[in-house]
């Protein structure tokens, strides 16, 4: 089996639960579900296309660090909590991904672990 490299933003809830945010084998990198209710700068993001957007904002960096880019995404899945706002999370996603059209899954979830959470996001990229 090739070397895993695992990647972590620090958070408590990842030694808490056992998990990272990404983790590359090979050449193919796996991120975890992913959501954004701030921005950078600490403000509330309160709308679908708001958090969609700080979300593709962290994974970019996420893949950044584990060597990738936006380019190297084959696979999206966003979780939404209402179905139809979905092209909010639409729009967002175009910004990021109107090149490069990985494959996408966009499905409604009763609810996310938080309730001001309208989304969570995750991605598989190939080296």
């Amino acid at each position: 089996m090739s070397e895993r490299k695992n990647y972590t933003t620090g958070s408590e809830w990842e030694e808490i639960i056992g998990y990272c945010r990404a983790v590359k084998i090979g050449n193919t990198i796996e991120i975890a579900g992913t959501t954004a209710t701030k921005d950078a700068d600490g403000n509330n993001l309160t709308t679908l296309f708001g958090q969609t957007k700080g979300i593709l904002e962290k994974l970019q960096q996420v893949l950044i660090d584990a060597g990738a880019s936006l380019e190297n995404v084959v696979r999206t899945r966003m979780f939404i909590t209402d179905i139809s706002l979905w092209e909010q999370a639409a729009r967002a996603h175009g910004l990021f991904f109107k090149d490069i059209k990985p494959v996408t899954t966009i499905v409604e979830v009763n609810k996310l672990i938080d309730q001001d959470m309208l989304i969570e996001m995750e991605m598989t990229a190939i080296l």
